[in-house]
């Protein structure tokens, strides 16, 4: 069983139904939060995946969680929950094991940022023990209003945007064609201030985005399509994303 404990945390694999609730509860506070009709966020993707949860070692309160699912090669991709919004036939091409990392969130009264850097290391000890070659997934902006995100948008247009060779294409009915139609100059500050931190950590990884962001009313966010190949990690980067892990 995958297990890592660092400081004040420990993070682990679901291991049965109430774990499972448990995420459940966290995702729908995180995403809908505590004034939503809903009390769990749940689909049929969960059974599909495993569950990774990361909580605070005194108290054993869930303070972060995150699911994933993991492919064989891109001949797997249309299980995969993003291609629900992206067409993503580019990808079928890649050969090595992918995982898809979905619904990741933190408690919203936690800030602590020792929770990211406890739920990337123990990603990265089933990476490590998988010999997974390929992250991907959807990473979400909150709310589905793209002028709060202007900035943020400018900057993966002209920094991150996937090479041509994995691009996804439009899929979904409601996207923002931020990379083809914004002509805005980034305001670097605010651009860092407005990405959503999972994304941030992987775009300082060596990932890449979607040209385009989906509007998800259901979630009421607006999420890119992001990949990050293992092998473009910085080896600074991974030094420290071991060193947690260990």
């Amino acid at each position: 069983m995958l297990m890592l404990k660092k400081g004040r945390y420990s993070a682990r694999l679901a291991q049965n139904a109430d774990d499972v609730l448990a995420a459940q509860k966290l995702r729908c506070l995180a995403f809908r939060g505590e004034d939503g009709q809903a009390s769990l966020d749940a689909d049929a993707y969960d059974r599909l995946c495993q569950h990774i949860l990361v909580e605070d070692k005194s108290t054993g309160k869930l303070v972060c969680c995150f699911r994933f699912m993991r492919l064989s090669g891109g001949f797997e991709i249309d299980r995969a929950y993003s291609a629900q919004f992206y067409e993503l036939d580019a990808l079928r091409s890649f050969e090595g094991q992918m995982i898809e990392v979905g619904r990741f969130c933190i408690h919203p009264d936690w800030t602590d940022p020792d929770i990211l850097r406890v739920a990337w290391g123990a990603l990265t000890v089933y990476v490590d023990e998988n010999n997974i070659e390929m992250l991907f997934g959807c990473s979400s902006f909150a709310g589905t209003d793209e002028a709060l995100y202007l900035d943020a948008f400018a900057m993966l247009r002209d920094r991150h945007i996937a090479p041509s060779r994995w691009q996804p294409k439009v899929k979904a009915p409601d996207v923002f064609r931020f990379a083809s139609r914004l002509r805005k100059k980034p305001n670097l500050k605010l651009a860092q201030l407005r990405m959503p931190p999972l994304l941030r950590t992987y775009l300082m990884m060596g990932g890449w985005v979607s040209d385009h962001a989906v509007v998800d009313k259901q979630m009421n966010t607006l999420h890119v399509f992001t990949g990050l190949e293992i092998k473009a990690i910085p080896p600074g980067r991974k030094r420290l994303l071991r060193a947690i892990s260990a």
